[in-house]
C-alpha cells in the first residue's frame, strides 16, 4: 500500500493477513458458517467492528435526537407544524434517490480498492462520485423547489395552514440540498476506507448548529423574527453547509488516504462511473421502490385526519432513532465486507457481518425494552395532546417488537451492500416495503378500520419478512460469488 502520511483510516486485523488466491478461496463458494478463519482471535473481529460502529452510532444516535428536538420545538406550534414537516419528508427523499443510491455504489468501491491497497483508484472513485452528486442534486434541487406544492397536495395535506408551511419547508430545504448531497457523498467514501470518527465530527457539529438556530429563528430569541415552520427548515440547511464545509476542509488538509485536489482531474470518466453504477443502479431501484412504497404508505396514513398523521409523524421520529444501532453496525458490515472481499477473503467478510449482527441484536433488545415501558413518556415530549400520547404508546410497544428484526436487517443488508450485492436487496424491498406494507396497510385502516395502529401492524409485517428474506439471502453465501464475478470484470 502506498505511504498515505498520517491519517484516520482504521487499521484492521484484515490489513495483517494475507490476499487470497485461486488455490486458496477463504470458502468462497461455501454458504456462511460461524467459522473463524485461521489465525484470527474473536476478539480481534468485535474490536475492528467497534472501532468503526462506536462513532457512527454516535454520530447517528446524535443526529437523530437533534431531529427530535427539531421536531418537538415544531410541534409546540401545534398539530399542523407536525403534519406540515412530516408531509415533507417522502418528497424529500425521492428526491435524494439518485445520489444516495450512487453513494452505495462509491461505498464499495472505495472500500474494494482500499482492501486491495489501490489508493489512486480510491481517490479516483471519490472524485467521480463527488460529480455525478453534484450533477444529480442540482437538479433534483431545482425540481423539488418549483414542483414543491403539487408534491406536497399529492401528499395528503388536509387544510391550508398545513399545505401552506409545508411547502415553504420543503423549498427552503431544496435551497441547501446541493450542499447537503455532497455532505453524504463525502461520508460515504470515507466510511468506505473506515473513517467513521471524522463524519460523526462534522455531523455532530452541524447539529448543534441546527438545533441553536432552531430556538432561535423557529420562537424569534435574541432580536431575531419569529419564522416557525420556516425557521426550523432554515436552521437544518444552515447546519448542512456547515457539515458540507467541515468536510471539504478535512478532505483538502493534509496527506490523509483520501484526499481531495482540485488539481486532480474531475472529467467524467465514464468506465469509473460504469463501475459505480454497476452497484448503484440496483440500489436506486430499490430507494425508488422503497419512496413509492411508503409514499403509498403515507397517503395512506394522511387520509386519517390532521391529529392522526401528526401521532404518525411523532413515531415515525422516534423510530427512526432506533435505527441508529441498526445502521450503526450497518456502516461497518460494509466497510469491513468490502474491505475482506478486495484482499480476496470471503471468510474475513462473513465474519465480520454475522458479528456485527449479534451485536446489534443486543443493542435493539435494549431500546425495545426503553420504547415499551416508557412510550408515552417520549411520546409527550412533542406534543401532550392525549389522543396523541396515548395513541402513541401503544404504537411505541409495536415498535418495540420490531426492533431485533430491524437491526438484523440492517446490519445484514450493509454487508450485502458492501459486498455489491445490491441487485438481491433491491427484490427484497420491492416484496416487502411495495406491497406488503401499503397492501396490509390499507386493508387494515380501508378494510378493518382500525386506524394509525393499522398502518403500524403493517410496519411489523414489513420488517418480519424483509428480515426472513435478507437472511436467507445471507446464508446461501451468493453475494460472495456474485461480487467476485463483478469486480472481476470492473
Amino acid at each position: 500500500m502506498p505511504e498515505v502520511g498520517k491519517n484516520r483510516m482504521i487499521r484492521t486485523t484484515l490489513d495483517s493477513l494475507p490476499f487470497g488466491d485461486d488455490q486458496n478461496d477463504y470458502g468462497l463458494h461455501e454458504k456462511v458458517s460461524n467459522t473463524i478463519p485461521e489465525g484470527v482471535a474473536n476478539r480481534a473481529l468485535y474490536t475492528d467492528i467497534l472501532r468503526i460502529a462506536l462513532p457512527s452510532f454516535m454520530e447517528l444516535m446524535l443526529t437523530q435526537l437533534a431531529s427530535m428536538m427539531d421536531l418537538m420545538m415544531v410541534g409546540q406550534l401545534g398539530p399542523w407544524a407536525l403534519t406540515a414537516v412530516g408531509l415533507t419528508t417522502q418528497p424529500k427523499f425521492l428526491l435524494m434517490t439518485l445520489f444516495i443510491a450512487l453513494n452505495v455504489g462509491a461505498t464499495a468501491m472505495v472500500a474494494r480498492y482500499r482492501g486491495a491497497g489501490e489508493q489512486e483508484k480510491a481517490n479516483k472513485i471519490m472524485r467521480q462520485a463527488l460529480v455525478m452528486t453534484l450533477a444529480l442534486s442540482t437538479l433534483s434541487s431545482v425540481l423539488g423547489y418549483v414542483f414543491a406544492k403539487p408534491m406536497i397536495v399529492f401528499m395528503g395535506a388536509s387544510d391550508a395552514e398545513t399545505l401552506e408551511g409545508a411547502v415553504t419547508y420543503l423549498r427552503i430545504q431544496m435551497i441547501g440540498f446541493v450542499f447537503m448531497a455532497l455532505t453524504t457523498t463525502f461520508t460515504a467514501v470515507l466510511r468506505g476506507v473506515g473513517d467513521s470518527r471524522t463524519a460523526m465530527i462534522y455531523n455532530l457539529t452541524a447539529n448543534v448548529v441546527n438545533v441553536i438556530l432552531n430556538y432561535v429563528l423557529i420562537y424569534g430569541h435574541f432580536g431575531f423574527p419569529a419564522l416557525g415552520v420556516a425557521g426550523a427548515s432554515l436552521a437544518t440547511i444552515i447546519g448542512q453547509f456547515v457539515a458540507f464545509a467541515y468536510a471539504l476542509f478535512y478532505l483538502m488538509r493534509g496527506k490523509r488516504y483520501l484526499h481531495l485536489r482540485f488539481r486532480d482531474s474531475f472529467v467524467p470518466d465514464f468506465g469509473e462511473m460504469k463501475k459505480i453504477a454497476a452497484i448503484g443502479i440496483p440500489s436506486m431501484i430499490e430507494q425508488l421502490v422503497m419512496r413509492a412504497g411508503m409514499i403509498i404508505y403515507s397517503k395512506t396514513v394522511a387520509s386519517l385526519g390532521t391529529v392522526a398523521y401528526a401521532t404518525h409523524q411523532v413515531c415515525m421520529n422516534i423510530q427512526a432513532l432506533s435505527f441508529m444501532s441498526g445502521q450503526a453496525f450497518a456502516v461497518s458490515a460494509t466497510s469491513l465486507v468490502g474491505q475482506s472481499l478486495g484482499k480476496r477473503r470471503p471468510d474475513m467478510a462473513q465474519a465480520y457481518c454475522s458479528r456485527s449482527r449479534r451485536i446489534g441484536f443486543l443493542v435493539a433488545i435494549g431500546i425495545g425494552v426503553t420504547f415499551f415501558f416508557f412510550g408515552g413518556w417520549i411520546v409527550s415530549l412533542y406534543n401532550d395532546d392525549p389522543a396523541i400520547v396515548n395513541t402513541g404508546a401503544t404504537i411505541l410497544k409495536l415498535i418495540a417488537f420490531t426492533q431485533p428484526f430491524q437491526s438484523s436487517q440492517f446490519i445484514i443488508a450493509g454487508g450485502l451492500r458492501g459486498a455489491g450485492d445490491t441487485k438481491a436487496t433491491a427484490i427484497i424491498t420491492f416484496i416487502t416495503v411495495l406491497l406488503v406494507r401499503p397492501g396490509v396497510a390499507l386493508l387494515l385502516i380501508k378494510v378493518f378500520h382500525w386506524g394509525v395502529e393499522g398502518a403500524w401492524v403493517a410496519m411489523v409485517c414489513d420488517q418480519v419478512i424483509r428480515t426472513t428474506l435478507v437472511f436467507l439471502r445471507y446464508r446461501s453465501g451468493k453475494w460472495k460469488l456474485a461480487t467476485q464475478r463483478k469486480f472481476m470484470k470492473a
